[in-house]
C-alpha cells in the first residue's frame, strides 16, 4: 500500500480536496483494508489472550528465593489446566509459579519436558478455564497474518503482529537437535515472550514462540504447532520422550506428479534431506543431502513429522529400511538409529 502523506489544511482549496478523497473510492478501499487488518488481529488477541499465562521460576540455588530467577510465557491447551511452553523456560526450576489473565496465580508441576523439540507441559490444580485451540500448521502458508502474545520483560499480554516470513526452517535446540519444521516470522519478540503462543487471524495456535536472533530484526522462530500436539500428547502419556538418532535435518516438500505416477508413490508430500550430519547413522546409511525420503518401514513419510513419529517409536540400535527417491531411482536404504550423542 503506498504511504500517504497528512499535511495541515489551511484553505478553502485544501478542504475541498479533503472532501474530494473522502468520496474516492480508491480511498474507501485502503481505510477498509486497514480496518480489517486491524478487526483480524485485535479479534484473535481478544480470542486468544484469556489462555494465555505468565510463567516465573525459581531455582533452589539462586540468591534470593523469594524473587523469581526467571520465566517466560506459556498458553492452556486443555480447560483443566495443562500449559505448553518452553523447556528452557522451566528448565532446572524448583518452583513455578503461573499467573493467568485474571490474576490469579498457581504453583504449577512440571508433567514432561522435551529439550530436543524445546517444548514443555506444565499443569495448575484449576478447572474450567479459557484454552486455545491448536490449529494445523501443516495449512500455515508464507505471507499470511501471525499474531505473537506473551510477557516480553515482564510486561505481560503483549501482542504483536507480522506475517509468516518462511516455513520449514531448521533450529538448533538447547540439546543440540536440529529442531526441523519451524515457522520464521516477523511478529516481534522480546526475552519473555518464549512458550507463548502464535496465532493465525482466526486465533488458532500455529505455533509455540521459542527464539529470535539478536540483534537482528524481523528474525524470530516458532515451533510448528503439529509438532506441539504430537510432543504434548506424547508427555501427557509418558512424562518424556525418547526417539532414535540419525542426523539429518530436513524440509517437507511437495513432489512433482510425474515423479509420483513413476514411482506409484502414494503421498504426494515427502521429506528432504537438507543436511546430513558427519559420522552419522543417516550419513553410514548412504543418505544425501537432496534425497527424498517417501518411506520407513513400509510406512509413507510424507514430512518431518512422520519421520520424528516413526523415530520415536523405534529401539536404537534397531535396523530400518527406508525408501528414498535420489534424481529419478528409488532406492531402498538401511537405517540403523542410534542413541542421541552426549553434547558438552
Amino acid at each position: 500500500m503506498k504511504p500517504r502523506t497528512l499535511r495541515l489544511l489551511d484553505d478553502k482549496a485544501d478542504f475541498g480536496a479533503a472532501a474530494e478523497a473522502g468520496r474516492n473510492p480508491a480511498g474507501n478501499a485502503d481505510s477498509q483494508l486497514l480496518d480489517a487488518y486491524s478487526s483480524a488481529v485485535s479479534g484473535a488477541a481478544e480470542k486468544v489472550s484469556p489462555a494465555v499465562v505468565n510463567v516465573r521460576v525459581h531455582h533452589a540455588r539462586q540468591p534470593d528465593p523469594r524473587r523469581p530467577a526467571g520465566g517466560g510465557s506459556g498458553f492452556l491447551f486443555t480447560p483443566d489446566g495443562f500449559i505448553l511452553t518452553n523447556s528452557h523456560v522451566v528448565h532446572g526450576a524448583s518452583k513455578i509459579v503461573v499467573t493467568l489473565l485474571d490474576g490469579r496465580y498457581f504453583e504449577a508441576d512440571l508433567i514432561g519436558s522435551d529439550p530436543d523439540t524445546d517444548l514443555a507441559v506444565i499443569r495448575i490444580g484449576a478447572a474450567g478455564l479459557a484454552a486455545a485451540a491448536l490449529g494445523d500448521s501443516r495449512a500455515v502458508r508464507v505471507g499470511q497474518i501471525a499474531i505473537a502474545i506473551g510477557s516480553p520483560y515482564g510486561f505481560d499480554y503483549t501482542v504483536t503482529a507480522g506475517v509468516v516470513s518462511a516455513l520449514g526452517r531448521s533450529l538448533r535446540s538447547v540439546s543440540g537437535r536440529l529442531i526441523d519444521d519451524v515457522i520464521q516470522t516477523d511478529a516481534a519478540l522480546n526475552p519473555g515472550n518464549s512458550g507463548g503462543p502464535l496465532v493465525n487471524s482466526r486465533g488458532e495456535v500455529i505455533g509455540v514462540n521459542t527464539a529470535t536472533i539478536l540483534p537482528a530484526q524481523g528474525l524470530c522462530f516458532a515451533i510448528a504447532a503439529n509438532t506441539a500436539r504430537y510432543i504434548a500428547g506424547r508427555l501427557l502419556r509418558d512424562g518424556r520422550i525418547t526417539r532414535g538418532y540419525i542426523g539429518l535435518a530436513g524440509q517437507n516438500i511437495v513432489m512433482p506428479r510425474r515423479l509420483v505416477r513413476f514411482h506409484r508413490l502414494g503421498p504426494e508430500a515427502a521429506l528432504l534431506v537438507a543436511a546430513v550430519e558427519p559420522g552419522s547413522p543417516a550419513e553410514k546409511a548412504g543418505l544425501r543431502e537432496q534425497d527424498l525420503i517417501v518411506a520407513w518401514e513400509g510406512r509413507p513419510i510424507a514430512g518431518i513429522e512422520d519421520l520424528q513419529r516413526a523415530l520415536s517409536e523405534v529401539q536404537p540400535g534397531t535396523a530400518a529400511n527406508v525408501i528414498v527417491i535420489r534424481g529419478t531411482e528409488k532406492l531402498t536404504l538401511q537405517v540403523t538409529p542410534s542413541d542421541r550423542p552426549s553434547r558438552h
